[in-house]
């Protein structure tokens, strides 16, 4: 009989590793796919430096930063050493005035969203040794006024400003629905917007609701707890 007042057993960074590859596996079934068409994105962002030790020894490859500065430290300091084996995505607001910070780490870059943020890479990328990262458009599938990302309305004009104006070759998309909504009309319509603009690659779907992101198209997920647990307060 189950002790009610005993606390559940945590589970260690290679046990949520493997129910997670094993959640996106049968997603890929689900769906029709094979899980190499996804990209797992690991969501370090405030994670203690021992879980995220514990990842690259299990071999995860790629990993995602929310700040620019704390990415630095983290990858340009405490894992300078793994870095160089790494893919990192940027998946939190970019600052203009960061774009040069940005470009010297980042290989993926998921929240382009305005026309000051491509002038600023184009001009960090003049100066850096280092090529244009890849780069994702956020929409702001939701028009959440408090949210970045580009309005669904004013897609087809950016993306157009994006590679005439601006010489610059988007990848994909990438949304966060609104939190008090279902996410899969999110995910359909996002899939959709890339169609009609001539994209492939999707970064949509996080912890609570990757399966069903890779169900609806998604080419990469973006998972923090799922993998490392709540982030200590």
């Amino acid at each position: 009989m189950t002790d009610p007042n005993q606390k559940p057993k945590t589970r260690t960074i290679a046990e949520r590793h493997n129910l997670t590859l094993s959640g996106i596996a049968a997603a890929a079934k689900r769906a029709g796919r094979s899980p190499a068409e996804l990209d797992l994105v690991a969501v370090s962002k405030q994670q203690p430096t021992a879980r995220v030790r514990a990842l690259l020894t299990r071999g995860h490859k790629i990993f995602g930063e929310n700040r620019v500065q704390e990415a630095q430290v983290r990858w340009g300091e405490t894992f300078a050493v793994e870095r160089k084996d790494l893919t990192l995505h940027l998946i939190g607001p970019l600052q203009s005035n960061k774009a040069a910070a940005a470009l010297a780490l980042f290989d993926v870059i998921e929240t382009v969203d305005r026309a000051s943020l491509l002038k600023a890479l184009v001009k960090a990328a003049e100066k850096s040794p280092r090529p244009l990262p890849r780069l994702y458009v956020q929409v702001n599938t939701g028009e959440e006024p408090q949210k970045s990302g580009v309005t669904p309305a004013k897609l087809p004009r950016f993306l157009k400003s994006m590679r005439e104006d601006y010489g610059l070759t988007p990848e994909g998309l990438m949304c966060i629905p609104p939190a008090n909504q279902a996410p899969s009309p999110h995910f359909w319509f996002l899939k959709n917007l890339a169609r009609e603009n001539g994209l492939e690659k999707l970064s949509m779907g996080m912890s609570g609701d990757y399966e069903t992101a890779i169900e609806m198209g998604a080419t990469s997920v973006r998972l923090g707890s799922a993998l490392f647990g709540p982030r200590p307060q």
